[in-house]
C-alpha cells in the first residue's frame, strides 16, 4: 500500500508512540486522523503543520463513546479510511491480589474492547472497498506476562488473539490485521520509573538500551505498507523477549 494521501486514524495519539505514529504517518504522505481525550497539544499541532500534512483531530475519550457514531465521523471527513491503528489504552498496575474489578475493567474497556467494536465497524466500510489495513498495538506483556500487571496483559494478550482471529476474516476481503508489541519504550511511562527499576529493566535487553517511539511507529509504517503480512504480531524490545 502506497500511504501518499492514504487515511489513517489513529488512536490515543497525542503523545508518545501515537503521536510518533501520527507524525511518521504524515512524512509518508498519508491524511492523518488524530484522536485523544484532552485537545491536540499545541507542539504536536505544530510538528503536524511543519510536515504540511493534512490532518483533523477528533477529540474523544474511546471508552465512553458511541464507536458506531465515531466511525460515521470519522470515515465521513475524508470519504475513507485505509489504515486504522489501535494505541488508545491505559494501565492501571496494581498486585493481582490488591486488584479491585474496576481496575480490570477499565483497563479492558479501553485496551481491548475498543479496538474489537472499533474495528468492527470500520472493517464493515472496508469490506465494501475490499482493501484496508489494521494495526493493534499489543505490548510484550501480553506475551510473558508481569507482575502487578494482570489486567494489562489479559488485554494485550487478548489484542494478539483479536488480530490473528480478525486476520483470517479479513483476508477474505483484502483486509490485512497485525499487531505490534512494543517492549520498554522512552516514554512518560517508563520516564517515571525508579533508576533502580531502569537498570533492572536494562540488564534483561539484549540491546541495553530502551526503545524509541520513532522506532515503533517505523514498524508501523512497515506493516501498512507491506501488502502481504497479515495475521502477525511483531515484537519491537531489543531482543528482550528473545
Amino acid at each position: 500500500m502506497e500511504l501518499k494521501d492514504k487515511v489513517v486514524l489513529i488512536t490515543g495519539s497525542t503523545h508518545g508512540i501515537g503521536s510518533a505514529m501520527a507524525l511518521e504517518f504524515a512524512k509518508h504522505g498519508a491524511k492523518v486522523l488524530l484522536n485523544g481525550r484532552k485537545e491536540l497539544p499545541a507542539e504536536l499541532a505544530d510538528n503536524l503543520n511543519k510536515i504540511s500534512t493534512d490532518y483533523n483531530y477528533l477529540q474523544a475519550d474511546l471508552a465512553n463513546t458511541d464507536l458506531k457514531d465515531f466511525t460515521e465521523e470519522a470515515w465521513s471527513i475524508y470519504g475513507q479510511i485505509d489504515v486504522l491503528v489501535n494505541n488508545a489504552g491505559l494501565n492501571r498496575d496494581k498486585m493481582f491480589i490488591g486488584m479491585k474489578e474496576n481496575d480490570f475493567d477499565q483497563v479492558i474497556d479501553l485496551d481491548l474492547k475498543v479496538p474489537f467494536f472499533l474495528s468492527k465497524h470500520i472493517i464493515k466500510k472496508m469490506n465494501k472497498r475490499r482493501i484496508g489495513s489494521i494495526i493493534n498495538l499489543s505490548s510484550i506483556v501480553g506475551i510473558h506476562g508481569n507482575a502487578g500487571q494482570a489486567n494489562y496483559a489479559a488485554a494485550k494478550a487478548g489484542l494478539i488473539g483479536l488480530t490473528k482471529s480478525i486476520a483470517r476474516e479479513g483476508a477474505m476481503r483484502n483486509i490485512r490485521v497485525n499487531s505490534i508489541a512494543p517492549g520498554m519504550i522512552d516514554t512518560q511511562m517508563t520516564a517515571a520509573l525508579s533508576e533502580r527499576v531502569q537498570k533492572n529493566i536494562l540488564e534483561q535487553i539484549p540491546l541495553k538500551r530502551f526503545g524509541n517511539p520513532d522506532e515503533v511507529a517505523q514498524t508501523a509504517i512497515f506493516l501498512a505498507q507491506n501488502d502481504y503480512i497479515t495475521g502477525q504480531n511483531i515484537v519491537v524490545d531489543g531482543g528482550m523477549t528473545m
